[in-house]
């Protein structure tokens, strides 16, 4: 309560000395020489403005309808770069409000120059920048003053996109797969260099920690010389969590004699694994198999054998038996010897 009075006091002494100030004969006075100030400062903007300058802008450079058995071999200039020269309240325009237009370059126009090879002097786009400036404007300088690119048509061939890049899933969670869309696509180039291009990688893509179905479009990664069509794709990495199960699985042997057979104590083997939560119910004890070979207990000079998987179901990870040494006898059917 006591500081709620004294904020309240101390607004009424701020606002009795702000009015005291304005209503003052010194405030008046000092509003009245910054009326005038702001007034002579727009005469003399005005007047200043009214004076020729010169200046330059950027026009970007737009090459367009390029087939797709095309390749650019190197690459027309980005922009164009114009001065001009007028009034200052004409480029001042330029400056806050004109936006220009593209110099568009139309590849069908060009098609057939000798060698592959376009060039397009300054006076063949000159008109394409003066439509866009008033009538005022004088153009003084283009730069650069010629247009010129490089091309061949490349022979072509269907590649798969793969990844290029570092992606890493979450703690529990794991990448299944990489589904790009679409899977494959269309490479143009020079015959010799097609030969050596057997896959089309994406740009390097780093993505770390991913504990969600991620999707983006990524770029594909061409060079000089070489074109892929389409230009990107779409990425989708599916995530799954890790969960754990446990199957019971037969150790059998295999290449025994006729006359013999093998017995293991246990018979059989608790395996318990990690796998994705969208394949806990497919991976089954039928999709593992423990064998071991008569050759193998025989060369093996113990009576405990140390269990070994010999194949594993794709998205089975870390792998661990129970118990991990099983004891065994190798038995004679036809009579009581064992070995």
């Amino acid at each position: 309560m006591f500081e709620n009075r004294n904020i309240r006091l101390l607004y009424l002494k701020i606002y009795r000395k702000t009015k005291d100030f304005l209503l003052s004969a010194k405030s008046r006075e000092f509003f009245v020489f910054l009326f005038f100030f702001v007034v002579a400062a727009g005469f003399w903007l005005l007047q200043t403005l009214n004076n020729d300058y010169e200046t330059e802008f950027s026009i970007p450079v737009k090459l367009r309808n390029v087939p797709d058995d095309v390749v650019l071999i190197s690459e027309p200039a980005p922009e164009v770069r114009v001065r001009v020269k007028d009034k200052g309240t004409v480029l001042l325009n330029y400056m806050l409000g004109k936006s220009f237009y593209p110099l568009t370059v139309d590849f069908d126009e060009y098609q057939g120059n000798e060698n592959n090879h376009v060039r397009i002097t300054s006076s063949e786009y000159r008109r394409k920048i003066v439509v866009q400036l008033n009538a005022s404007t004088t153009l003084l300088s283009m730069r650069p003053d010629t247009l010129e690119y490089y091309y061949s048509t490349g022979a072509s061939k269907k590649v798969p996109v793969a990844l290029q890049g570092k992606v890493s899933a979450g703690m529990q969670y794991y990448l299944p797969d990489t589904v790009f869309t679409p899977d494959s696509v269309w490479v143009y180039a020079a015959s010799d260099v097609l030969d050596t291009i057997t896959k089309a990688y994406t740009q390097p893509v780093v993505l770390e920690n991913i504990s969600d179905t991620l999707r983006r479009q990524v770029a594909l990664s061409a060079h000089k010389g070489l074109k892929f069509v389409p230009a990107a794709v779409d990425l989708m990495l599916p995530v799954d969590i890790y969960t754990e199960k446990t199957v019971e699985v037969p150790l059998l042997g295999i290449n025994f004699p006729a006359d013999k057979a093998l017995r293991v104590f246990p018979s059989k083997i608790k395996i318990t694994f990690q796998v994705g939560l969208s394949k806990f119910r497919q991976i089954t004890a039928d999709d593992f198999h423990l064998y071991v070979s008569y050759e193998e207990l025989l060369h093996l000079g113990a009576d405990k054998y140390s269990v070994k998987l010999k194949s594993c179901p794709e998205g089975v990870s870390h792998v661990r038996f129970n118990p991990e040494q099983v004891d065994f006898l190798i038995e004679q059917i036809s009579g009581n010897e064992s070995y």
